[in-house]
């Protein structure tokens, strides 16, 4: 009996501190044991920490002797703080009836979290990282929680959570940065970017659609060399690499900007070579220039890149070599054998200055004299055809004013009208069967009948009157 007495007991002892662990157990920290966090303007519960729930404590400022709440305010382990505000803030100690220290807690005001802001970017065609920044200053320790996934085409909901679709956690580099990064993204795809923003106080969630098309923007352009031509006092040549950070590709190609200026000047001056490198025909003679360069997907996809570091270069002052007579030989001493794989200098051309230098790609020119020639061509056919459309339906002229007398060799004198024709005993006159501009006189003539170019009608021989 006493045996099953004693166990009762302890069973209910087990559950008797079970129920005052749970009700004495404080809310569960954010961040760092031992620190509660609020709102300015709002009402405040501490909790003491050790002691259970319900048991009397006395509240004290941290090296403070004045009571704040005695064990008597009916409050048990907690104190309230009406309308807290940044004086609030600090640490506070909680003491048992018999002065034992039961805990200590640290106030620290804040607000809750608002929507990030969130941009992403696209150094190349197969990766983009996002960055984010707070758009409201919490005052409270935050944390970042990222994903991406796919966007599907509207109306295929079964693959809206399909596996091949996301969402995936999005990778901060490094842990704890404000920035991850997207490895293997597909350049024709759209993606949408999740950063949620947490603190102790709540949560905030920005979603951002992409498309690496959208976001493209290469990285500068590296190693920039500007160099004098020698012997033109106003010419530079520039030259660069493509970007680390872009894996150069047949189909995924950049075009380049280049800008310059003396630099004494403020004004940049802007041209877009064709290739890695360009001659600056225009400089100021004496004068350092600083040169930058920027790069952009040469389909335009994205936008330019930012400019590369300048670099400095100022024009030869070399004159231009003097022009050899043709029957002097210049005695010159013959070079090492050693200089003959070594490449020669280019031998600056005579022509002034002001004529620029043709660093035009040849396959650039060939495509010009192909489109010359389909031009031309087109241009010979459509005349082909316009001068065939006009000899057809030109008028023949056949029924135009003709001169006097153009006929009279080449009708016979039985045939022309008006002639008398005798059959037997009758004499009929005869019929002019088609009136033209000219007729037969009394003497055998023909004159022309003015005011009349037209045949105007004809008669049967059947309706011939006798004379």
């Amino acid at each position: 009996m006493s045996s099953s007495c004693s166990g009762l007991s302890r069973v209910l002892v087990a559950v008797a501190t079970a129920l005052a662990s749970a009700s004495s157990s404080c809310p569960e920290t954010w961040g760092s044991p031992g620190v509660q966090y609020g709102q300015p303007g709002r009402s405040m519960t501490l909790c003491c920490p050790g002691v259970t729930a319900g048991a009397p404590v006395s509240w004290f400022r941290d090296h403070e002797t004045s009571l704040l709440q005695g064990p008597d305010s009916g409050l048990g382990q907690e104190l309230v703080l009406t309308q807290a505000d940044s004086t609030d803030e600090g640490t506070y100690i909680c003491r048992t009836l018999d002065g034992a220290l039961g805990g200590m807690v640290t106030l620290q005001l804040g607000y809750p979290p608002a929507r990030p802001l969130v941009s992403c970017r696209a150094a190349d065609y197969e990766n983009f990282s996002c960055t984010w920044s707070p758009s409201q200053v919490s005052g409270l320790p935050t944390r970042y929680l990222t994903s991406y996934r796919k966007k599907t085409v509207p109306g295929t909901d079964g693959q809206r959570m399909s596996p091949s679709t996301g969402p995936w956690p999005c990778p901060q580099d490094p842990p704890g940065a404000a920035r991850c990064v997207v490895h293997g993204a597909e350049f024709w795809s759209q993606y949408r970017i999740n950063v949620t923003e947490v603190n102790p106080l709540g949560v905030s969630t920005r979603l951002l659609d992409v498309s690496l098309q959208s976001i493209l923007r290469p990285d500068p352009p590296q190693g920039l060399r500007v160099e004098s031509v020698p012997g033109y006092p106003r010419r530079l040549r520039a030259s660069w690499t493509y970007p680390a950070s872009w894996p150069r590709q047949p189909h995924f190609l950049l075009k380049f900007r280049l800008q310059y200026r003396p630099v004494q000047h403020p004004a940049w001056s802007t041209v877009e070579p064709t290739g890695l490198e360009e001659v600056i025909t225009d400089a100021v003679a004496g004068l350092p220039h600083a040169v930058r360069v920027s790069a952009r997907d040469f389909l335009d996809a994205g936008i330019w890149s930012a400019w590369s570091p300048e670099a400095w270069g100022t024009p030869s002052t070399e004159p231009l070599p003097k022009e050899i007579p043709a029957g002097s030989q210049p005695h010159t001493q013959p070079e090492e054998d050693t200089q003959v794989d070594s490449p020669a200098p280019p031998r600056p051309s005579l022509l002034p200055d002001l004529l620029p230098l043709d660093h035009r790609d040849p396959l650039e020119q060939v495509a010009v004299l192909a489109s010359l020639g389909i031009f031309s061509f087109l241009g010979l056919a459509a005349g082909a055809l316009a001068l065939g459309l006009w000899l057809r339906l030109r008028p023949d002229g056949k029924d135009g004013p003709q001169k006097p007398g153009f006929l009279a060799p080449m009708i016979p004198v039985d045939k022309l009208p008006g002639e008398t024709k005798k059959s037997g005993d009758e004499e009929m006159r005869g019929v002019v069967l088609c009136r033209r501009p000219w007729k037969m006189d009394g003497n055998g003539q023909m004159i022309r009948i003015f005011g009349s170019s037209k045949c105007m009608g004809c008669r049967s021989p059947a309706f011939v009157e006798p004379m």
